[in-house]
C-alpha cells in the first residue's frame, strides 16, 4: 500500500508528503493536515522505548569545517557558537555569517554592500562585521584578539578557500559546502545576534528557541510549527 498523508489520507502523485521535524516518521502533505493530527499524533512522537525525551547527538555541519559541534542551536541560543572551536573554523563561519547576511540584505533589503554594490571584495564589510561581534560581550571565543581578526581577514581574502571574500555567496552554496539544509539557519542567527536584527527586521527568536528544544529532545508544542516543507 502506498504510503500516505496521516491526516487526510491523501497519497502521492496527488500530494508531496514530508515527515514530521521531530520523530522524522509520521508523514503529513501539508501544515493544516500536521496540525489537524496534532492531538492525536503528539502522544506518540518522539518517544523511544522508555518513552523519554531524546537530546539530538548529531554533529553539525557534515562536512567543510575541521571540528562539527553538537547541539548548535542550543549554542547559539547561549552565546557559545563560536566557543571551542579551531581557529579557522572561527574564520570560515565568521566570514560566511557575513557573507549570507550581505546576501540576505541585498535581496531583502536591497542593500549594495561589498561586492553587490561593485566593490572588489568584502573585505570592509567583513571589518565592520567582525568589530560589531567583538563589542558584544561574550560572542567571540577568548582567544579573539587584533591579531587574530587580521588572519580571518586574509584567510577570507584567499582565493582558494570557500569563503573567497571576492565571491558572493547563495544559500544553495552553503547547503552544498556544508552538507547541512539548516546550516544557512545557523549562519542567519549568529548574525542575527551581531546585528541585534535579522534581515528585513525579522526577529529569529522564537525558532531558535524551537530548534534548541528540538536539540534536547523537549520541543513539546513546537513541532506543528516546523514540518519539514
Amino acid at each position: 500500500m502506498a504510503e500516505q498523508c496521516s491526516a487526510c489520507h491523501k497519497s502521492p502523485p496527488e500530494v508531496t508528503l514530508k515527515r514530521c521535524a521531530k520523530c522524522q516518521a509520521t508523514p503529513y502533505c501539508s501544515r493544516d493536515c500536521q496540525k489537524a493530527d496534532w492531538k492525536v499524533h503528539k502522544k506518540v512522537c518522539g518517544k523511544n522505548g522508555n518513552n523519554a525525551p531524546k537530546a539530538c547527538t548529531t554533529l553539525s555541519p557534515s562536512k567543510g569545517l575541521d571540528q562539527p559541534i553538537a547541539q548548535p542551536f542550543t549554542r547559539l541560543d547561549n552565546g557559545t557558537w563560536l566557543h571551542n572551536r579551531p581557529e579557522k573554523d572561527v574564520y570560515r563561519l565568521l566570514i560566511d555569517a557575513y557573507r549570507m547576511r550581505a546576501e540576505d540584505n541585498h535581496n531583502i533589503e536591497g542593500k549594495a554592500d561589498g561586492v553587490y554594490g561593485g566593490a572588489p571584495d568584502g573585505l570592509k564589510g567583513l571589518k565592520r562585521f567582525v568589530q560589531l561581534a567583538a563589542s558584544r560581550p561574550g560572542l567571540l571565543p577568548p582567544w579573539w584578539n587584533a591579531e587574530k581578526q587580521r588572519e580571518c581577514e586574509e584567510f577570507g581574502m584567499d582565493p582558494s578557500q570557500f569563503q573567497n571574500l571576492r565571491r558572493p555567496v547563495q544559500k544553495s552554496d552553503i547547503i552544498e559546502h556544508y552538507g547541512d539544509s539548516r546550516f544557512p539557519m545557523q549562519l542567519r542567527m549568529f548574525a542575527e545576534a551581531v546585528y541585534g536584527r535579522g534581515p528585513g527586521g525579522q526577529d529569529g527568536t522564537f525558532m531558535r528557541k524551537a530548534m534548541m528544544a528540538m536539540e534536547q529532545g523537549t520541543a513539546g508544542g513546537y513541532e506543528a510549527t516546523l514540518l519539514s516543507l
